[in-house]
């Protein structure tokens, strides 16, 4: 008799829930940058904005990690998830009544301290299975698979978030996407909270927990750095792609434009699975993030809108498995008993980082050019990069050592 597969614990409704859970996320950053630019008119004040949800992320990511991996998912995601399609539904009516900036960045500040973190919680569920539900033979691949896959989805989301609050945004009104993603977080977060998978492993309150300073270990701060550089060029992208739309009366359209990248970037994230065995993520991670590089300088360098296009096509193709290979190696070096921790401070510095970066970016756009913004993604890649090299010598090193003994 076979071995049950991972879809038959998690059943296939799983997935679609799951996916859907992360819209509301996918589409705040761009539908908060869309909605503030056309109610203000201000490129610093979206970019702030989007900074301070971010900031609100950050400061809860690790906290909502601690209590699920006390408490489990159910417990802390359901309230978490009630309470951001509330604050979602309220933005809206924040910034389009004339309310000082203060007011705003609160409000954002609050949206981003309630986000229900699902794409962290989903690898964390999935992992968490893996590891209790799969016999050892099958376990390392079907990490692989589960690391990819969710990877992929992620970028899925961060293609048809931007896309739909580009078409809400263009069709029906700059408030439409938020309102979109309050109904989104309020249907599908609850039902991610209440899937019988929030309780099929058991909480790590229940076993072994390694102390916090284990998730602060040189091999997962130095996938955290990446993946903080891989937030920049989210940011700086994102913001500086903004100005440049809107420098070339298309700015009600740049979530539509920042979509191109994902699509590239999802493909390659599922194709990541096939890679060979000898292909080890050391070295996916130099090669994908080498590819970056040259996409970001080719997208800062371009003088018209059909050359950028076909650089965001091309930034696909490096940020999606380099992203795999990162949240690849966060789960393998995640210490007992805090995987929920490790997963959610890889996602909170990768919001944080879009945080930052789309408020300097922003800022940068407005007090320069738009052409002068479009050279920060530049930066954020060679610290992905350089990051990447440093892996490369810890890993070699460690085996080194190893070997003598």
């Amino acid at each position: 008799m076979s071995e049950p597969s991972l879809i038959r614990h998690t059943g296939w409704g799983y997935f679609p829930i799951a996916a859907l859970a992360r819209l509301p996320f996918a589409m705040m950053v761009v539908g908060v940058l869309t909605l503030v630019t056309s109610a203000t008119g201000s490129i610093a004040l979206a970019g702030l904005t989007s900074a301070a949800t971010g900031v609100g992320v950050v400061v809860a990511g690790p906290l909502i990690g601690d209590l699920v991996d006390r408490f489990g998912q159910r417990a802390v995601v359901l309230p978490v998830g009630l309470a951001n399609s509330i604050l979602l539904a309220l933005f809206p009516f924040v910034v389009m009544a004339g309310l000082p900036g203060g007011v705003i960045l609160v409000a954002a500040v609050l949206v981003g301290l309630t986000a229900p973190q699902a794409a962290a919680l989903s690898r964390t569920r999935l992992v968490g299975l893996t590891r209790d539900r799969v016999s050892d033979e099958r376990r390392e691949r079907t990490m692989s698979r589960v690391m990819s896959y969710e990877s992929a989805v992620d970028e899925t989301a961060f293609i048809i978030g931007p896309v739909l609050v580009g078409v809400l945004a263009s069709f029906v009104a700059p408030w439409a996407p938020i309102a979109m993603a309050a109904l989104l977080s309020f249907a599908f977060v609850t039902a991610f909270a209440v899937h019988p998978t929030a309780t099929m492993t058991t909480t790590d309150a229940e076993a072994t927990r390694a102390p916090i300073r284990a998730v602060l270990s040189a091999p997962i701060l130095v996938v955290v750095g990446a993946t903080f550089g891989v937030g920049l060029f989210f940011g700086a992208t994102l913001t500086s792609l903004t100005a440049f739309a809107q420098s070339v009366g298309h700015g009600e359209q740049s979530g539509l434009l920042y979509g191109l990248m994902g699509i590239g970037s999802a493909v390659l994230a599922l194709l990541v699975m096939l890679l060979p065995a000898r292909f080890p993520l050391t070295l996916r991670w130099l090669v994908f993030s080498g590819i970056l590089v040259f996409a970001a300088w080719g997208y800062a360098t371009a003088g018209d809108l059909g050359t950028v296009i076909l650089m965001l096509c091309l930034m696909g193709l490096g940020v999606g498995p380099t992203l795999v290979t990162l949240f690849s190696l966060a789960g393998d070096r995640s210490p007992e008993g805090r995987s929920a921790t490790t997963m959610t401070l890889v996602g909170s510095a990768l919001t944080l980082a879009q945080a930052i970066a789309s408020a300097v970016t922003g800022a940068l756009a407005e007090a320069t050019s738009a052409s002068v913004a479009m050279l920060l993604p530049v930066g954020a890649t060679l610290l992905v990069l350089a990051l990447g090299v440093v892996n490369a010598v810890a890993s070699r090193r460690a085996l080194a050592s190893l070997a003598t003994v």
